[in-house]
């Protein structure tokens, strides 16, 4: 395993498994998650997604599964967030599960300093933006409160995938502000490609973003050292023989991430992504004979 890919891709998937195209039922998301972390692939898995109003069932298939470590948990929250936010500290005292992060969904920019005042100290909390909104207006109410943003970049419609210009210019914007960021959605595979939005056998197919594209990126932006134009180009990328993968270094082109910067993007810029599958990132990954 090449320090560099662990490094860049350590916790990095957020599993999604309720949510489209996936929509498994919680006791298979669960089962499946507390499979995951027995794996080799471990060190890849992030959170369980979970939202809110699913709480107590959650707690209630719990005693079912043995695991590890503790569950944790990235809550997606509705728009009754003191209610919400009641449900997560109930969970204070159950050892098994750490709520390490909330999600809340699209608010208008004027309601998110309200929404800020009720979440608890020590989770990190991802605020989604829209990417056809004015991302300026939100950048300045999140800016300097210690919050982070949340971007879709795909889904199971094709309109539903950002451009690769809108994609950078979100990123661009976050890592001036600086605010951290995770994606969700349609980063299923490494590089970009044109692949079926869902499992059924008449899916649309799209051009989907890869998770690689997306984190090199993200990295080079947030270390400054990549014009927009290349940007849009590595974006674009879909060849993984134009990448330079050593042990202490990830490359492209003329520019190059070392452990430091890419550990240093990790834990203070591109966070995470979430995702509807684990198998689908590793599968690929093997394939690309990055993971063994």
């Amino acid at each position: 395993m090449l320090a560099s890919i662990k490094t860049l891709l350590l916790s990095v998937v957020d599993y999604a498994g309720l949510f489209p195209p996936a929509k498994l039922d919680l006791q298979q998301a669960m089962a499946n998650y507390a499979c995951y972390q027995t794996t080799a692939y471990a060190w890849m898995l992030g959170r369980f997604v979970l939202p809110a109003s699913r709480l107590r069932e959650f707690t209630e298939l719990l005693p079912k599964f043995s695991s590890p470590q503790q569950w944790r948990l990235s809550v997606i929250l509705s728009q009754d967030i003191e209610s919400d936010i009641k449900k997560v500290r109930s969970l204070d005292n159950n050892k098994a599960i750490a709520v390490t992060s909330l999600e809340i969904p699209p608010l208008p920019p004027t309601e998110i300093k309200k929404a800020l005042s009720h979440l608890p100290k020590g989770v990190d909390s991802y605020f989604e933006i829209p990417l056809h909104s004015d991302i300026e207006a939100y950048l300045a109410v999140l800016s300097h409160t210690g919050a982070s943003a949340k971007i879709r970049t795909g889904g199971v419609t094709v309109d539903a995938f950002p451009s690769v210009t809108q994609l950078y210019e979100c990123m661009l914007a976050f890592a001036k502000a600086p605010i951290p960021f995770k994606a969700t959605a349609g980063l299923h595979h490494p590089l970009l490609g044109k692949h079926p939005l869902t499992n059924e056998p008449d899916s649309p197919v799209a051009e989907m973003h890869g998770f690689l594209n997306v984190a090199l990126v993200a990295a080079l932006i947030y270390q400054q050292k990549i014009t927009r134009e290349e940007a849009l180009e590595l974006l674009k990328e879909s060849s993984i023989e134009a990448l330079q993968i050593t042990q202490d270094s990830i490359s492209w082109q003329d520019y190059q991430l070392n452990l430091v910067e890419i550990e240093q993007t990790r834990q203070k810029f591109f966070r995470s992504f979430g995702s509807c599958s684990f198998d689908e990132p590793i599968d690929d990954l093997k394939k690309l004979k990055l993971l063994s």
